[in-house]
């Protein structure tokens, strides 16, 4: 059987549901899995309207009963939109609120093992604020409603498959926290996430901060002092990373095969390597928690929702990792 994927519609009033129409009208979507989509009909019949694209919608109450034909929407609908208040491109607590709903339902879902996992759309942090929703994003929303601390994000574009060691924060913070400590914790963590997806070989690597990583401290102390001793302990008690190797260069041997991931070490750095490779390929996978979940890595496009041009490559790239992903995911005890 294709992998049964979840896919919350984002915020009504982006992007998120005409991506979701284009993507389950494609054909290796189609071949891949088996999608069920969480949203409200009215939207989705909008949709399907101004991206022309003749999708059945087929209501459902629970993934089983899903039809999965081609060009056939099976659709859980919410029911949670006022088309009377609605408006493509404006930001809205009631679309926050529903946006949330459908990530809510979806986990739901993927809690229960009635999927194999989860695709998530785009959403509107100030739409989540604006809808009294206290989370600042998907990770974070994810994270409480499976019970995981502090869920890893890691992007995958054409093979090459990268962590962060941190995210949203400065880029001055992000020196500070290059430290042996959390060099050690993120190494393991992120090989207990790739051995959750199947990937159990190969040498992960761990990218220099600073130019030619350092030059043995002639441009900074960081990985003098934080990051080869915590290479050369990880190493010493058993574990398949090298590092560092200077960022100009190590995304590149990744890519070439040497390596099996990147442990970024500041948000940028990783996201420029991935996103100048292929933008509209880059997915994000939250790693560590009990459900797998995949994402497009854009936002809701509010200036362009509604009027069915928006590229769907993002979307049906998630859909696929999640089906490539689901049939060797093993929940780690958390």
């Amino acid at each position: 059987m294709k992998p049964l994927i979840a896919v919350p519609i984002g915020d009504p009033a982006g992007i998120g549901p005409e991506i979701v129409v284009k993507s389950i009208a494609n054909k290796d979507v189609f071949q891949a899995a088996r999608c069920v989509i969480i949203g409200d009909k009215k939207i989705m019949d909008d949709a399907i309207k101004f991206t022309k694209i003749p999708l059945k919608i087929n209501i459902i109450n629970k993934p089983s009963e899903g039809v999965f034909e081609e060009n056939v929407l099976n659709l859980i609908d919410l029911d949670n939109v006022n088309m009377d208040e609605f408006k493509y491109g404006e930001v809205s607590g009631m679309c926050g609120k529903a946006a949330y709903e459908y990530i809510e339902k979806s986990i739901e879902l993927a809690n229960a093992g009635e999927v194999d996992a989860v695709s998530t759309t785009p959403i509107n942090k100030e739409s989540l604020k604006a809808g009294g929703i206290n989370f600042i994003g998907h990770t974070e929303i994810f994270g409480a409603l499976t019970g995981t601390k502090d869920p890893l994000t890691m992007f995958e574009v054409r093979g090459l498959r990268v962590f962060f060691l941190t995210r949203h924060v400065s880029l001055r913070e992000a020196c500070d926290l290059v430290t042996k400590a959390r060099i050690k914790d993120y190494v393991k963590r992120c090989k207990d996430v790739l051995n959750t997806l199947g990937v159990k070989e190969g040498t992960m690597a761990v990218a220099g901060l600073n130019p030619h990583s350092g030059e043995n401290g002639l441009f900074g102390y960081e990985e003098v002092n934080e990051v080869t001793p915590a290479v050369e302990e990880l190493r010493s008690e058993g574990y398949d990373v090298v590092g560092p190797i200077g960022a100009d260069s190590v995304f590149h041997m990744a890519m070439e095969g040497r390596f099996n991931c990147v442990l970024s070490l500041y948000h940028d750095q990783g996201h420029i390597a991935t996103k100048t490779l292929d933008f509209h390929r880059t997915i994000a996978i939250t790693g560590g928690m009990p459900i797998l979940r995949t994402s497009v890595d854009h936002g809701t496009a509010m200036d362009i929702a509604g009027k069915g041009i928006a590229s769907e490559i993002s979307m049906v790239e998630a859909i696929l990792i999640g089906a490539k992903y689901s049939p060797n995911f093993t929940k780690q005890s958390l």
